[in-house]
């Protein structure tokens, strides 16, 4: 369906994991989304998706008033943006791709809306070259999925204003999100830390230490890590995974940090994790 969202609504940009997921988090919260794609087969197959998401939130006691749903509009144009109070840029792990997506909205919406990157690792001043008003975009890295976890790190570049990042702690609030800031830097926190262990881990499978199973038991076990870093690979979606290692070692300069054979391998076959049955395990029959 396509409508003009309200003056409360939130855009998400991008009907792709993250963008359901986040979604979902708005909606189970009891806000207004506008949700906006530019395949409509991809956004009836999100509308479907997010409706499960938000039975499995509700189960899992992830929002506090299960009545209070808000109203998800879909559209196919950056343009339904136009009337939000903030708007979310979730598509692909692509630099170019965010920079012209975020240069567009920037271009459509009004002077003082919050502008957010949900990139996992983009330095947030080389995206800022591209929009409008600079001081008004940060980044905020949610993690998948957004509704069950309750911390997200917030970004602050070189132009963010002090009004951005207070507007961005109100939306988050709203959401039922814990933050932590930290400084503009290719792959932040977050991901500067979990995707090289996750690389790592890749090796030592390919090398035949151990399976990807006894991986994940062990970093389970001993070091308490909740879901095993080849497990949390398959949900990241391996090439959206590959992609950031790749963009980090650019960045950094380090080349330990490029994705290892096993991983690119895997990319190749279109084994990319839960999203496509197959990864570093199989989950045929399994909804993601």
């Amino acid at each position: 369906m396509t409508a003009n969202p309200r003056s409360d609504t939130i855009a998400v940009l991008g009907a792709g994991v993250m963008g359901r997921s986040i979604t979902a988090l708005a909606l189970g919260r009891g806000v207004d989304v506008v949700l906006v794609d530019v395949s409509d087969d991809v956004l009836r197959a999100a509308e479907a998706e997010i409706a499960q998401q938000l039975r499995h939130g509700r189960f899992m006691g992830a929002f506090p008033d299960p009545q209070a749903t808000g109203t998800l509009t879909t559209a196919l144009s950056g343009e339904a943006a136009a009337d939000a109070t903030a708007v979310i840029e979730a598509i692909t792990e692509d630099s170019s791709l965010k920079a012209r997506t975020l240069a567009e909205v920037s271009g459509v919406v009004a002077p003082g809306t919050t502008l957010i990157t949900n990139t996992s690792g983009i330095p947030i001043d080389e995206l800022a070259k591209s929009v409008r008003r600079p001081a008004e975009l940060a980044g905020v890295h949610f993690m998948n999925p957004a509704y069950l976890i309750e911390m997200v790190e917030v970004i602050r570049g070189p132009q963010t204003a002090e009004d951005t990042v207070a507007a961005v702690f109100s939306l988050l609030g709203r959401l039922g999100k814990k933050a932590v800031v930290v400084h503009d830097a290719p792959g932040f926190v977050t991901s500067r830390l979990l995707h090289p262990m996750i690389n790592e881990a890749a090796r030592i499978v390919a090398e035949g230490t151990a399976s990807a199973e006894s991986v994940d038991r062990l970093m389970q076990g001993c070091l308490g890590h909740p879901t095993g870093p080849l497990r949390t690979a398959d949900l990241i979606g391996l090439d959206n995974l590959a992609d950031a290692l790749r963009l980090l070692a650019e960045r950094t300069g380090n080349t330990a940090f490029a994705p290892c054979d096993l991983l690119r391998e895997k990319v190749r076959r279109g084994d990319l994790g839960r999203k496509t049955g197959r990864g570093f395990y199989d989950y045929e029959g399994v909804l993601s």
